[in-house]
């Protein structure tokens, strides 16, 4: 299927250029052909600045790049002269990126005619809810205070503003709501590429190290999206784990390169750390 032209799909999400080696890893990438589509599934960095120069390069070498934002885009960082929140912030990313002729998930979902296609490819932005809880527990506070009591917060506590929503659960509500909505009225005949920084399902955060950590990883709301929404795969990072899985014969693709701590002491990154996407890669 498909063959408008013969480029790759391929993705990557935690860049999380501040840290110097990383920036050289983003330096190096580069296309296979002239026809290649990239991804990027959040985490670029924190900084507008540092965000806006990667986009951008990456923007000038492949022949399209979709963005879906990561928790750390969207922190008020205390380093970052531009103060705006929440949505303000959000929508701040959005122009950007519309200026280097980027794809976000406010503009309309571009189709694939590429090797594996048609496919309607879809960044989403849904933030969590804090509903990934540990197996006994029933409420968000409770939650909460179990995270607390073992040390693990996430860092979203301090520098990911909801405004103007109340908390991040309720913001998380209003984007799956309206993300729902345009993955519905897709054309029902052609199937997805879902993209989103946090995974949909609940099963890719059981091998976390630190188990409590999934409470920031997601929505129970999307469990079934990849079946619902005809997914032929799923592009999420997040997790600083990249493998590949299948839920309900969809594969689902991790494609995170992560902290250099992390990706140094596992020798996890190859030489090239760009993921192939379509044609889907046999797990």
């Amino acid at each position: 299927m498909g063959g408008t032209h013969r480029g790759e799909l391929l993705a990557i999400s935690d860049l999380h250029v501040a840290y110097e080696e990383n920036r050289a890893i983003v330096e190096r990438l580069r296309p296979g052909s002239e026809d290649d589509w990239l991804i990027v599934a959040g985490d670029v960095g924190e900084v507008f600045s540092e965000i806006e120069e990667t986009l951008g390069l990456l923007s000038e070498r492949f022949a399209k790049v979709i963005w879906s934002p990561g928790n750390h885009e969207l922190w008020t960082h205390p380093k970052d002269p531009l103060e705006a929140r929440g949505v303000a912030r959000y929508e701040a990313l959005v122009e950007m990126c519309r200026a280097k002729g980027i794809v976000t998930p406010e503009d309309p979902y571009p189709l694939w005619e590429g090797i594996g296609g048609p496919l309607t490819i879809a960044p989403l932005f849904l933030l969590y809810d804090y509903t990934f809880r540990l197996d006994g527990i029933t409420t968000k506070e409770a939650a909460l205070a179990h995270a607390h009591d073992a040390g693990v917060v996430c860092t979203d506590e301090h520098f990911l503003h909801p405004d103007p929503y109340p908390t991040r659960d309720a913001w998380c509500r209003a984007r799956v709501a309206e993300t729902e909505a345009k993955l519905a009225a897709c054309d029902p005949t052609v199937q997805t590429v879902l993209i989103n920084h946090w995974p949909l399902t609940r099963l890719p955060t059981r091998v976390l190290r630190y188990p409590d950590f999934a409470l920031w990883c997601g929505t129970e709301l999307t469990a079934d999206w990849h079946v619902r929404f005809r997914a032929a795969t799923v592009v999420y990072g997040h997790l600083h784990i990249p493998r590949t899985t299948v839920e309900d014969g969809v594969t689902f693709r991790e494609v995170s390169v992560g902290y250099p701590r992390e990706w140094k002491a596992h020798g996890l990154l190859p030489e090239d750390p760009l993921r192939r996407v379509l044609p889907v890669p046999v797990p």
